[in-house]
């Protein structure tokens, strides 16, 4: 297999594995068989590519070669011969064209193929966790090892919330449609937390050599750009989108060259997108108007509140801890109270951030997290205490999954250990 074809195959799940697999589903109503079979398809394709050259189109090339699977299988099940008669009676015109196009006309104002998918697996008969999930999983081709670290939770409990969610829609008989655009609020929020955690798997890799996965954080803002069009009186909509800006405006100086972690407060805060966060400052002023306020829209106050400063000292902490006690009140979660946590230490003191983060692990809520244990080796550090800092650093380094991360830990822990005398 050619470096070529190699590249072609990969960029072709990054862009297609949701569209083959949903096109899938639709054809045999089983998700399972459809991730099976869309997972033959990129197989088969890194054989035939290599021997008949790249498809023009690859998605329709890997939705035909699914559906061909797929036929193969419910072929050897004898207990399934209707479904076979309803797979095999499907025009090949409209197997080939639905990657790139809406399986059917309907009320639901959703153009984009991709937010269709993505609105289509949100059902509201589902638990909110188990929709974001699912579609992580199904239409965005995470892994269920990136999903379970997204949600905190270990890879055998996501694995079983997913086939608990995939039974359900099949024993439920739950339909593979778009709702019409009266039912479109009520999975509003799931689709907001499936673009939200395609944001950060894409701007903080949950694993692999880099910290920065930018296709995942570019798909991100344009999927929240449909939203916002279709929900302009969505306010969270718009905050999601303004907070997405004003991150990825500092994408690019966040590691070097090198690929190294770059600290917020050693950023060249000259090389960040001033059109990007221009527009997420906009957008944000538009979302608080409507005095609506939510999780979304805190998130990117506290963004705004990093973008605005010109310099890592003139940033205001006691508005970011002020932020995040609000956002706390809200959504009250484990890694907020981490991220108080951090903003009261920089508002107040080491010692006072130390006392919430004594609290917070006392509850054992974030076990196995690695920003905990690394966040205490940067509290204790500053305190002075670098030996305790170090062993912290050192628990840190055995529980993150990134290069990148290893090697700024393994920096502070070097830097540090030439503080203990």
């Amino acid at each position: 297999m050619s470096a070529e074809v190699g590249t072609a195959v990969a960029e072709a799940f990054s862009e297609q594995w949701g569209r083959v697999v949903a096109n899938l589903i639709r054809f045999t109503g089983d998700w399972d068989l459809a991730e099976e079979c869309a997972q033959d398809a990129f197989t088969l394709a890194l054989d035939r590519w290599a021997r008949d050259g790249i498809p023009r189109s690859p998605g329709a090339w890997l939705t035909t070669a699914g559906r061909n699977r797929a036929v193969d299988i419910v072929r050897r099940r004898a207990n399934e011969a209707a479904k076979l008669q309803v797979i095999a009676t499907e025009p090949e015109t409209r197997v080939a064209e639905a990657p790139q196009h809406a399986e059917e006309d309907d009320e639901s104002g959703v153009q984009d193929d991709r937010l269709r998918l993505i609105f289509t697996c949100c059902h509201p008969a589902l638990p909110l966790d188990a929709r974001v999930a699912l579609t992580l999983r199904t239409l965005v081709g995470l892994t269920t090892v990136e999903i379970a670290r997204a949600f905190l939770v270990p890879a055998e409990t996501m694995a079983q919330r997913l086939v608990r969610a995939k039974k359900k829609i099949r024993n439920a008989a739950i339909p593979y449609r778009v709702p019409a655009a009266h039912l479109l609020p009520d999975r509003t929020a799931a689709v907001l937390g499936v673009i939200y955690l395609l944001f950060n798997e894409g701007y903080a890799a949950t694993g692999g050599p880099d910290l920065v996965r930018h296709n995942l954080c570019t798909e991100a803002i344009r999927l929240a750009r449909v939203v916002v069009g279709l929900m302009p009186d969505e306010p969270e909509a718009h905050g999601l989108l303004a907070l997405m800006l004003l991150h990825h405006a500092r994408c690019s100086t966040r590691v070097d060259a090198a690929g190294d972690i770059v600290t917020l407060d050693e950023q060249d805060r000259s090389a960040w997108n001033r059109t990007e966060i221009d527009e997420g400052m906009r957008v944000l002023d538009a979302a608080l108007r409507q005095r609506r306020p939510g999780v979304y829209q805190i998130q990117a106050a506290i963004a705004a509140c990093h973008a605005s400063a010109p310099v890592a000292a003139a940033t205001d902490w006691v508005q970011i801890a002020a932020l995040y006690a609000q956002l706390a009140r809200l959504m009250p979660s484990a890694v907020v109270e981490l991220n108080r946590a951090v903003a009261v230490a920089m508002a107040e003191g080491p010692a006072a951030g130390l006392t919430l983060l004594d609290a917070l692990e006392s509850k054992g809520q974030l076990q196995g997290y690695h920003l905990l244990p690394a966040t205490r080796a940067d509290l204790l550090r500053r305190l002075g205490r670098p030996s305790e800092a170090v062993v912290a650093y050192r628990e840190a380094l055995s529980l993150t999954a990134t290069d990148a991360e290893r090697r700024y830990l393994e920096r502070r822990i070097e830097e540090t250990l030439q503080l203990v005398s």
